[in-house]
């Protein structure tokens, strides 16, 4: 087993690690802070590659590995964790789709400008009624000549008020349940699309949450994404690798998060010496380095699952499982090890903390993962 990195992979790593630490870093505070979408990061990651890195050349996509795309979203959300899902909605969840079952045209249109960042998308599953239980979607589609309307609401859309491009889910037939569910390509500027609002949050305050509406959205027929009945499985097979982004999220919240409590350690003195002296912050710091590096090895190895092309659902839902569980540990002790400082604004650990908690929830969260991983192992 090699573990070491290509040439053309620590070429990727380093490029997002520079662009992340010079441009992202340095008003990561501010931009969560303020909620402030930072759309002129997002511009520069289009321009850099970022936005579409697995999406073949040929469609406007860098063309890279899993593995490129992890070290990089690592790099990314240790600077920002909410640029970091920025960037991984629209790898994961938009383009990626569109790449898998998006017609030819479908994927000149759309996944092109996408994948190139000159548009950003979302991806529209989760209702106020359809959470975890994803097949239980109350958005309606019905036939309109040789289209369809849409009607429902959204819950929780990543990326939902800057968006241009949405990837809808929608019940045809609700009498048909989860095989009755299709998935859509709908516009920003479409008649009846709405944001309702913005969800003020504890952490990844600089990337939107949002509510939408869609009240009588016409979608032409050319804008189904798949087959009529496919939508579940479109959904259930995209979040296999958003899960893979999400576990990358989680590592970069949690390498920056160690770092700076390692380094908090051995300039902060108590009783005369550092406070890494001491047995105490010794096994925290050993804990600590032990989840992370156990994290990014499960990360690491769903992503080359996903390369090999066949069905990779556990090694995802374990990477994401574990990762976002680590990310919270980590977190938390960071904010011990900082004491007092570690509870103020003042000292990057107190944002971590309150960005780590969502990678237990999004894109599924740990029971879910729990629930996916144990009816892989009852198959064997």
């Amino acid at each position: 087993m090699n573990f070491e990195l290509t040439e053309q992979q620590r070429m990727i790593r380093d490029m997002a690690r520079d662009f992340a630490q010079k441009a992202i870093a340095p008003v990561a505070a501010a931009l969560d802070h303020e909620e402030r979408f930072p759309a002129e990061i997002v511009k520069q990651m289009g321009e850099l590659g970022f936005m579409g890195m697995n999406v073949q050349e040929k469609y406007g996509g860098a063309g890279l590995d899993t593995l490129c795309y992890v070290l990089a979203m690592e790099e990314i959300s240790r600077a920002c964790a909410s640029c970091g899902v920025i960037m991984s909605v629209n790898n994961s969840l938009v383009c990626w789709p569109l790449e898998a079952y998006g017609s030819e045209e479908q994927k000149q249109r759309f996944l092109k400008p996408l994948a190139q960042g000159q548009l950003l998308g979302a991806y529209c599953l989760s209702e106020p009624g359809a959470g975890t239980d994803a097949a239980a979607q109350s958005t309606t589609a019905k036939r309109d000549g040789d289209g369809w309307v849409l009607g429902g609401m959204k819950n929780f859309i990543t990326n939902g008020a800057h968006a241009d491009v949405l990837i809808v889910f929608a019940q045809t037939d609700p009498a048909l349940k989860h095989k009755g569910i299709a998935a859509f390509i709908v516009e920003s500027t479409a008649e009846g699309f709405s944001v309702i609002r913005k969800e003020e949050k504890m952490g990844i305050r600089a990337s939107d949450t949002a509510q939408l509406a869609f009240d009588n959205v016409k979608v032409p027929a050319d804008q189904l994404l798949g087959e009529v009945g496919q939508g579940f499985k479109v959904a259930m097979s995209t979040l296999d690798g958003g899960r893979i982004g999400i576990a990358s999220q989680a590592l970069g919240i949690s390498a920056a998060a160690y770092e700076a409590a390692l380094s908090y350690s051995k300039q902060r003195e108590q009783f005369g010496q550092p406070i890494c002296n001491f047995q105490a912050i010794q096994w925290k710091i050993a804990e600590m380095a032990t989840r992370l590096d156990a994290a990014r090895l499960l990360t690491y190895r769903a992503a080359f699952a996903k390369d090999q092309g066949g069905r990779y659902s556990e090694e995802s839902a374990m990477a994401k499982l574990y990762a976002s569980e680590a990310s919270h540990f980590i977190t938390n002790e960071a904010v011990q090890i900082f004491g007092g400082n570690g509870y103020s604004k003042e000292f990057p650990v107190e944002r971590h903390f309150r960005d780590a908690k969502i990678t237990e929830i999004y894109e599924g969260t740990s029971e879910a993962q729990r629930m996916v991983i144990a009816s892989m192992e009852l198959k064997k």
